[in-house]
């Protein structure tokens, strides 16, 4: 056999050992929110370095705010089919998906950041949390304390019975929808990035939404007005496609988790204090905060309440979902 031959046929099975012992390609993570500059963005930019500590460069993240990769019904279409790997959002826009969401967003159960990460962060409801809607194909790895709800409104409203008739965007829980319509209001749900065109045509009168999307998006600059009804706290969570998690190595898998985890703890003071700082933005730009007066809002909680009960008593497995929250805030020392 001729020198040349031998050297060839060598270099040719050293490059194959070479190319099968080549790493695997990295996976791209793409994780999407409809907000920007908020608590929920913060979340995935602390996710996506805790996991290049662990990981390296075996998962590429790229962030995608502000509803760059479609509406929220898009997104939350696209990770449930697997073109999103990740989505960050209320739990509120989730309960189409799985009714059990609305249990997070029931009036009265929270009434502070304390109350959520009571509940949300007790280690065995943790991980129940993350398992919990595997049969819909979507896993857990984020869930983090948003923002008091509040109502944007283009006219002041500090009473009642000024939202009769208004159209207001809600988010898509039955748990906000109905109590629109139980003060006379038609609820519009709607995703974000539909609202600013809907308000400027007169589509819309107003929104209930967390202070820091109004703050982040400038909505000072179409209307001024807030009322401060603070009848439920936004929870938000990120969803991961299963399959698609199912397809890392178990250390990439286990890495997920840990960052996911890590990432909650450490922007839990910082989703606190950005509420307080997104109520001084606002009134530094001239936007007004009104509330109902004391005998109001009492009133309004307590149908509120009423409301919600016959809501969650309509389905055993929201109740369920319900009941074990609430044992959670309360035994930790809430409400």
């Amino acid at each position: 056999m001729k020198p040349s031959f031998l050297r060839a046929a060598a270099l040719s099975a050293a490059l194959c050992i070479a190319i099968g012992a080549s790493p695997a390609p990295a996976a791209t993570m793409k994780l999407a929110s409809a907000t920007i500059n908020d608590v929920q963005h913060e979340w995935q930019k602390v996710f996506a370095k805790e996991l290049a500590d662990r990981v390296g460069d075996a998962v590429t993240v790229e962030i995608y705010p502000a509803s760059q990769l479609g509406p929220i019904p898009q997104m939350a279409e696209g990770v449930l089919l697997g073109t999103i790997e990740a989505f960050t959002t209320p739990t509120s826009f989730m309960t189409n998906v799985d009714p059990r969401f609305q249990a997070f967003d029931v009036p009265g159960l929270f009434r502070s950041p304390q109350d959520v990460d009571a509940a949300i962060h007790d280690p065995e409801y943790r991980d129940h949390l993350e398992t919990m809607f595997l049969d819909k194909g979507l896993r857990v790895i984020g869930a983090i304390y948003n923002s008091p709800t509040v109502v944007f409104t283009l006219k002041p409203v500090t009473q009642l019975d000024q939202f009769m008739g208004l159209k207001i965007r809600t988010f898509a829980s039955p748990m906000q929808v109905k109590p629109m319509e139980l003060l006379g209001a038609t609820p519009l749900p709607l995703a974000l990035s539909e609202v600013v065109p809907a308000l400027q045509s007169g589509g819309l009168d107003g929104l209930l939404v967390g202070m820091p999307i109004l703050t982040a998006f400038k909505y000072y600059d179409i209307g001024k007005n807030i009322t401060d009804l603070r009848f439920a706290e936004i929870v938000s969570v990120t969803v991961v496609n299963e399959d698609w998690f199912q397809a890392q190595p178990k250390d990439v898998q286990d890495a997920i988790v840990a960052a996911g985890r890590a990432a909650e703890t450490a922007v839990f003071p910082w989703g606190v204090e950005n509420v307080t700082r997104t109520y001084g933005i606002w009134t530094d730009n001239g936007g007004q905060i009104n509330a109902l007066s004391s005998d109001e809002q009492a009133k309004m909680e307590t149908e509120f309440a009423a409301l919600a009960a016959e809501l969650v008593a309509a389905d055993p497995a929201v109740q369920a979902e319900y009941d074990r929250l609430k044992a959670l805030v309360e035994a930790k020392g809430g409400n």
